[in-house]
C-alpha cells in the first residue's frame, strides 16, 4: 500500500531561533502586533509499507536517523493511505 506522510520538524521549546527572532522582528516593523513566531521544516514523503503502522515506523526511523536531531528537534509524524 502506498501512504504520504508529513514529517514536522521544529526546535524543542527553550532553544534559540535566531529566525523566528528575525522574522517577529520584521513583522512588528511592518506594523503587526506579533508576540512570538515558531518556525518549522515540513518534509513529505510518499512510501510503500504493510500498514500505517509499518508507514509510521519507518517514517519514525528516518526521523531518527536523519531527519531531526533528537538533541534540539521535536517531531510529528502523520501518515495518510493514498490510492
Amino acid at each position: 500500500m502506498k501512504y504520504r506522510v508529513k514529517v514536522e520538524v521544529s526546535l524543542k521549546p527553550g532553544l534559540s531561533d535566531p529566525e523566528a527572532e528575525t522574522c517577529v522582528e520584521s513583522l512588528k516593523d511592518l506594523g503587526y502586533k506579533v508576540s512570538e513566531v515558531s518556525i518549522s521544516k515540513a518534509y513529505y514523503i510518499y512510501l510503500n509499507a504493510d500498514s500505517v503502522e509499518d508507514a509510521h515506523e519507518k517514517t519514525d526511523e528516518m526521523c531518527r536517523r536523519l531527519l531531526a536531531n533528537p538533541v534540539k528537534d521535536n517531531y510529528m509524524i502523520q501518515v495518510e493511505k493514498i490510492e
